[in-house]
């Protein structure tokens, strides 16, 4: 995802809105995620790309969008934060389910994408394909996040030898 693409979408922003102007949802902003972004970043990233392979596929895009959205709905640095009852992991998405039922009604199947969107580090299994997508889109924006600004290093190293080598 382009990192404001989906200001460009309508239907997004329509199905999101009053979720992002929520206190708790705009909180994210605060607080790191994968190194290089923030918890909000990452949270719209993931949803905002779940939506739209939900749409190209005919699924609830609607309810990957929201649940996307609030999947990481947690106050706490993963990092540092421990708990006796279980790994982050296991307990962040109960905690994120627990938040956004605050601030909105929650159908089903987007308890179970907010709930199960650690599904490989848990075995907490996905009763829906959206909640799969979510899962699946999670990973890898974590990865996308975590190693952009290593590719973005490697492909000026890049430019600058390719400068020298011309000037030679």
């Amino acid at each position: 995802m382009q990192k404001d693409e989906w200001k460009n979408d309508s239907e997004y922003r329509e199905i999101v809105s009053d979720l992002l102007a929520t206190d708790m949802v705009k909180k994210l902003a605060n607080y790191t995620q994968h190194h290089h972004s923030t918890r909000l970043e990452h949270s719209i990233a993931v949803s905002f790309d779940s939506y739209k392979i939900a749409k190209r596929r005919g699924l609830d895009y609607r309810a990957v969008a929201r649940a996307g959205l609030l999947h990481d709905l947690f106050f706490y640095d993963w990092r540092t934060t421990k708990f006796d009852l279980g790994s982050h992991a296991f307990i962040h998405p109960r905690v994120a389910l627990r938040n956004a039922e605050r601030i909105t009604k929650l159908s089903p199947m987007e308890k179970d994408i907010i709930l199960k969107h650690m599904w490989g580090l848990t075995l907490a299994r996905p009763k829906y394909e959206e909640s799969v997508i979510v899962s699946l889109v999670d990973d890898y924006e974590a990865v996308h996040e975590f190693m952009s600004p290593m590719k973005a290093k490697y492909e000026n190293l890049k430019h600058q030898v390719k400068r020298i080598s011309v000037s030679k």
